[in-house]
């Protein structure tokens, strides 16, 4: 049987924080809306955000999955015939790369919240 303790810790812990991780992923696109669907990374890879500029025209995105040691480099990419300097930027947390809105910062609170308010009313259990 698991103790209670450990139960509560497991269920506190974010999804991303036991190895491999979900991340949005979505093609290169212009468009400043990426929504994107859901992708598994390796436990090595983290979520990534790429941005790309051109002189004259506006940015590209794109998110998903890279090994850790290719965050934050600079690379050339080809989108419709030009050729950006895409930036990718790495997270480290589960569906990290998602757009930012008001349910993004709030999960991450409610399950510390929950973790505090078990240990306040469960004492014993440690």
């Amino acid at each position: 049987m698991v103790p209670g303790w450990l139960l509560l810790l497991a269920m506190a812990l974010p999804p991303g924080a036991t190895g491999a991780k979900d991340c949005v992923f979505c093609e290169l696109t212009d468009s400043t809306q990426c929504p994107g669907t859901h992708m598994r990374c390796g436990e090595d890879e983290d979520c990534f955000t790429g941005q790309g500029v051109a002189p004259g025209l506006g940015p590209i995105i794109n998110k998903g999955c890279v090994q850790s040691t290719s965050c934050g480099h600079e690379e050339p990419v080809t989108y419709m015939g030009v050729t950006y300097t895409l930036t990718t930027t790495c997270c480290s947390g589960h569906m990290c790369n998602r757009a930012p809105g008001p349910e993004s910062g709030q999960l991450e609170g409610v399950t510390a919240a929950g973790l505090a308010l078990g240990l306040l009313l469960f004492p014993h259990l440690l």
